[in-house]
């Protein structure tokens, strides 16, 4: 657990509490291999067959993106404490800028 929470978020691991026994037993982190993968990567619109665009049905691009956005304060939260670095480098690394 502490090698997956170090590599998301380095420096962590030493500035929370460590998870309890039943923390540890509810929880399972799984490794998996990728053998094959596959991915159709481009840019623009689709290049669909006039047959194609004849048809009633959409047709488009859905745009996706995974990203972190700025933290937000547990309500619960003393007063004056911030996202330390640990934080702000994850949000840093996954916010897409």
């Amino acid at each position: 657990m502490r090698a997956l929470v170090e590599r998301i978020a380095p420096g962590r691991w030493d500035r929370i509490r460590e998870p309890d026994n039943k923390e540890m037993r509810s929880t399972t982190i799984l490794s998996l291999p990728i053998d094959e993968a596959s991915a159709k990567v481009r840019t623009g619109p689709p290049l669909d067959d006039g047959d194609d665009l004849a048809l009633p049905v959409w047709a488009g691009v859905v745009p996706l993106r995974l990203s972190a956005s700025a933290p937000v304060d547990d309500p619960a939260l003393a007063t004056g404490l911030a996202p330390a670095d640990d934080v702000a480098g994850f949000v840093r690394r996954f916010s897409g800028s």
